[in-house]
């Protein structure tokens, strides 16, 4: 074996960890895989000669690869029309890719990466590496060019949005799945009661249809004006949809055959629907099949 060969090995070890690292600072599966491949890239042009911790030092680099990344997104994003979510990993029931089903254990819930988004991408670092992975701030501080004391700073200011921002979701997924069957099924049949039921009276719902303005909506708030909204649209969406989970919680695809045009996740807290969030960005369901 070469030293291309065995450096190749070494990196596949680490490839998963590298890969929910991305995730959870891209909210990308497409943007994920770029960096860590970028990662890949540098180590076989740098070497590992040196490197006494080799999935430290390509934590590192996928961070920092992650952070121009964020950094170069933030300036496109003041273009983008409507709610933008994150890219959603999704599993349907009969779905037993071992390769899928690691990326789904890689994911973080949508309304997590939704509140993950709203930090600057110095804070987003900071508080991922830190709080997710253990990464200690004397490391971290390189990254984002501050000292390791405001480095900590940062990621308690980020530590404080989050916690105030992200709800915390019901543990048991089998109970998620009952309420948003339930929702499914209020839905089809057209019960404006039983919809409020299921809701949070401070629901949000949010649609991300790929920042095209005659599509794009701004979130929603409020039990009554999203079942409204809900039972109003006049579009196929719980007819066709199916459970599944969808970044690790309770979730539904939409769609016929095994071509999604939507995937809809579901936040549950205290026995109700506090958040809903559906992807139709054609550009981040491409990747996505759902098969019969």
């Amino acid at each position: 074996m070469n030293e291309s060969d065995r450096q190749a090995v070494q990196f596949e070890r680490h490839r998963t960890h590298l890969r929910a690292v991305a995730y959870r600072m891209l909210g990308s599966t497409s943007e994920a895989e770029d960096a860590v491949q970028e990662a890949f890239l540098r180590l076989d042009r740098a070497g590992d000669a040196g490197v006494d911790d080799l999935r430290a030092w390509l934590t590192t680099v996928v961070a920092r690869v992650c952070l121009d990344m964020l950094r170069a997104r933030r300036a496109r994003r003041e273009d983008y029309v409507g709610s933008w979510l994150p890219e959603p990993v999704v599993s349907v029931e009969d779905e037993s890719d071992p390769e899928h089903e690691a990326l789904l254990a890689d994911s973080v819930g949508l309304a997590m990466l939704v509140v993950l988004d709203t930090l600057t991408p110095a804070e987003r670092i900071a508080f991922v590496l830190h709080d997710m992975f253990d990464v200690p701030f004397d490391d971290i501080a390189g990254l984002v060019d501050r000292s390791p004391a405001a480095t900590r700073q940062l990621a308690s200011r980020a530590r404080r949005r989050v916690h105030g921002a992200a709800p915390s979701p019901d543990p048991d997924v089998a109970a998620q799945q009952e309420v948003v069957d339930a929702f499914l099924a209020a839905s089809r049949a057209g019960d404006f009661e039983a919809l409020l039921g299921v809701l949070d009276p401070d629901v949000v719902f949010r649609i991300d249809a790929g920042g095209v303005a005659p599509r794009a909506r701004p979130p929603l708030v409020g039990a009554e004006p999203v079942a409204r909204q809900i039972l109003a649209r006049g579009t196929p969406l719980a007819p066709l949809a199916r459970p599944a989970l969808v970044n690790g919680a309770a979730g539904a695809v939409v769609g016929r055959g095994d071509r999604p045009f939507a995937v809809v996740g579901f936040t549950v807290a205290n026995g109700r629907i506090v958040e809903i969030d559906l992807v139709a960005d054609p550009d981040k369901l491409q990747g996505l099949t759902a098969s019969n």
